[in-house]
This record gives structure tokens, C-alpha cells and sequence, in this order.
């Protein structure tokens, strides 16, 4: 169990490069399954959910090299079609694993997955659209065991824009014969770069960002290049760290055009946001001001940056209402804030958040990626000394978490030292 202990008090300035994105990097390397050959994906971060998805890779018989700036997947020979429990449980994401295999080899065993606790998140969008393709899925011991003797092309309507589904379905239609059509579809940032990356490798795919997308299935898809967009919930997290401790942040790499509702927010409450060459600028020249938000599948505001906004909030100018409805148990950690002197109260899927001056140091913990960060940028505007627990989720989410910390003028020192993976 690693902690980090945070001294408050730090204004923080300078600029931070953004990586890339987690929740697309992990759909790029399982659409690599794909096609037989080498694929090569850059400004993939190097986080534990990625080393995790690289085991699974691993495990199914792919060859996963970690290189300068990427990580190159071979898939020439797929030796399993099982992702097994141990690797699952790990990381949600895995589940990503069901779509390129069936589409690849006809078959798939994967255990049922797991990831952050924040609320019941039903795969059944993702079988019910695979079903209508042609697979054949049952539950055994555990595992979702899925065979099909060749996917058909089908429309398919999502009862709810299902980011994961959406994926999912996407990398299984791509080989399916026939012409698909995704109605409801998630609009994310991160299914068009999925998409773009699957247009590379052959791909006929239009409307990826849009609530239709078609896809036209192909024999064979052939191995490919491609860059990772930068991490949009990244991006959002300094900046919301800029606005708590009245900094200033340059965010190279950041898209703007993915942050809009957000950075709308944050400009409520304050904030001078600029456009960059190659980001964004977020100053917080004076305590920031309450600001109300709701969570909403994109182009809304994530629920990802809920924790992360009640933490900049709860030191704000008054009172702000957060509304989440996404998840229905992501206000699990806001006793944790409440530990550091917080003043908010939940009621089902809303929190009243009122500001206080200033939070007080206190022994919490990370309760998931997004929490662990939200409980950083509440320790920053603290007095003394937290002590964060269970840090290790926010390895999960971020790279360099500290080192980031630490060049933008915070202190921050980990118990014990953090081992760098490959």
C-alpha cells in the first residue's frame, strides 16, 4: 500500500506536458488483435491500466514491446483466446478483448471484469450488440464465453451511449460481413481516434463522434501506425489543480475542442483561460467562485472530473451543486473530504458543495483513479501535511503523477519509492 504525503499551501506554476490518453490507449492496443503483423502506437502512456492490457495482450500470445515514446503490438500468432481472471480484475478495460477476438478468431474467453468500484456498470449493451451480430455468449464459471461462426453485419441501437460498448462493437464489426450501423453511438474524443486507428489498418468506417456510425466490414485488416490523442481528463485535472491553488498552467498538448463544457466551469469561477500554440493557459488570479455542474455522457461533462471538481470546489466562493448521472456510486470518497474539514453534503445523485477558506491536513485515501487525484488537489490548498493512501489507483490514471506535481512547484514525497515498470 503506497501513500504520498502532499504539503498544502503550493501556488502551482510552470507548464505540464499532457500525456496520452488512458481510456483510448487501452482500445488501441486491443484493436491491435486485429490483424496478423506489427502495430506500432505512440504517446501511449506509461501507466499501470496500459502494462496491465499489455499483460492481457501477452497472455493471448501477442508480443508487446515497450518502446521510446510507444509500445509495438505484435499480433502475428494469437496463442489464447482467454483473458483470465488475475489480469481482469485489474482493470475494467479488458473486457475491450471480447470484440477483436471474435472478430479475429471466431472465439473469446474473458472473466468477468472488474476495475474502480463507483457503481454498477452492466456489460450487457456490449453482449446484447454482439448477439445481434451473430456470437453465441454464455456465463460460465465466471467467464463470458463467446464463439461465432463468422459476425453478420447489424443495425444496432444502444439503449444508452455506452462508451465501452460502443468500442467494443465497433472493433467487432469491422470484419463483419456487411455494413453496421451503430445508432445512440458514445461521441467521446476517444472512440474517433479508435476509429481512425481502425480506418489505418483498412477500416471503412464514417460518423466515429457522431450518435451514427457506420461500418462496413472488410476481409482482412492489415497492421498500422498511429498516435494517441492527448488525455482530455489529464488535461482537465491540472487544470482544476491550477484553479484550486490560484496558479497558473500552461497544458502543452491539451485540446480545448475536448474540454469545452468543462473549461466553461472552470471560466465561471474565474478562471483566464487562453488558447496556446500547442494547449491551453488556466490562471486563477484570485479564490475561485462557486460554480453548478451536472455529469452527462460527452459532449457533457465527464463523470471522471466530478471528483475532481468537488475538490476544487470545496475551497471555492460559495455554494455549488454537482449533479452526477452516471455513475450512482461515484460519491463514495466525499467522506474522505469531509475528513480534510469539506463542507458537503450528498443526497442520491446530488452533492451541495459549500466552500471554505481553507481544508486542513488529515490521513485519507485514494478511493479510485479520479478520487486519488481530487484527494492531491485537495491536499495542495490544505494546511500541513496529507497523507494519501492507496495511491496506487492514481498510477493507474496518471504518468509521472508526482514528478508533475513536483515541477510545478508542489511538495510531494511517496512512501514507499514507486518502482518503474517497463
Amino acid at each position: 500500500m503506497d501513500r504520498l504525503f502532499v504539503t498544502g499551501g503550493a501556488r502551482l506554476a510552470g507548464s505540464v506536458r499532457i500525456s496520452g490518453a488512458k481510456n483510448s490507449a487501452l482500445k488501441l492496443m486491443a484493436a491491435s488483435l486485429l490483424a496478423p503483423g506489427r502495430s506500432m502506437l505512440r504517446n501511449v502512456p506509461r501507466i499501470q491500466d496500459c502494462f496491465t492490457m499489455g499483460e492481457v495482450l501477452e497472455h493471448l500470445g501477442a508480443g508487446v514491446s515497450w518502446e521510446d515514446g510507444g509500445v509495438a503490438v505484435d499480433a502475428t500468432h494469437l496463442s489464447s483466446v482467454e483473458a483470465p481472471y488475475e489480469l481482469v480484475r485489474r482493470m475494467r478495460a479488458s473486457i475491450a478483448v471480447l470484440g477483436p477476438l471474435l472478430a479475429r478468431t471466431g472465439e473469446a474467453r474473458v472473466a468477468m471484469p472488474g476495475g474502480d468500484n463507483i457503481g454498477s456498470r452492466p456489460i450487457d449493451l456490449h453482449l446484447d450488440g454482439l448477439r445481434r451480430m451473430g456470437a453465441r455468449i454464455d456465463a460460465e464459471h465466471g467467464f463470458l464465453v463467446a464463439t461465432a461462426e463468422g459476425l453478420t453485419a447489424a443495425p444496432i441501437t444502444l439503449d444508452y451511449p455506452s462508451v465501452g460498448a460502443t468500442e467494443n462493437l465497433m472493433m467487432a464489426a469491422v470484419t463483419a460481413e456487411g455494413v453496421s450501423v451503430i445508432d445512440n453511438a458514445a461521441r467521446e474524443p476517444e472512440i474517433a481516434d479508435l476509429a481512425a486507428f481502425l480506418a489505418a489498418m483498412g477500416a471503412g468506417i464514417h460518423g466515429a463522434g457522431s450518435a451514427t456510425i457506420e461500418i462496413e466490414g472488410v476481409g482482412t485488416l492489415e497492421p498500422a501506425e498511429h498516435t494517441v490523442i492527448c488525455d482530455r481528463i489529464e488535461a482537465g485535472t491540472w487544470a482544476a489543480a491550477a484553479v484550486a491553488t490560484r496558479g497558473d498552467l500552461v497544458l502543452d498538448g491539451a485540446r480545448p475542442d475536448h474540454l469545452e463544457l468543462f473549461l466553461e466551469k472552470l471560466g465561471e469561477g474565474g478562471a483566464e483561460i487562453r488558447r496556446t500554440d500547442d494547449g491551453l493557459r488556466v490562471r486563477q488570479p484570485e479564490r475561485a467562485g462557486a460554480a453548478d455542474f451536472v455529469t452527462l455522457p460527452y459532449p457533457g461533462i465527464a463523470t471522471d472530473f466530478q471528483p475532481i471538481l468537488l475538490a476544487m470546489l470545496s475551497t471555492a466562493n460559495g455554494t455549488s451543486i454537482a449533479t452526477e448521472n452516471v455513475f450512482e456510486g461515484r460519491f463514495t470518497y466525499v467522506d474522505e473530504l469531509r475528513r480534510m474539514g469539506a463542507d458537503i453534503r450528498t443526497e442520491g445523485h446530488h452533492a451541495v458543495i459549500r466552500g471554505v477558506e481553507r481544508l486542513s491536513a488529515a490521513p485519507v485515501r485514494a478511493m479510485d483513479i479520479r478520487a486519488g487525484a481530487a484527494m492531491a488537489i485537495a491536499a495542495l490548498t490544505a494546511d500541513g501535511v496529507t497523507e494519501i493512501a492507496d495511491i496506487e489507483h492514481v498510477d493507474r490514471g496518471y504518468e509521472d503523477f508526482e514528478a508533475k506535481l513536483t515541477g510545478l512547484g508542489a511538495e510531494v514525497r511517496r512512501d514507499p519509492e514507486l518502482v518503474h515498470l517497463p
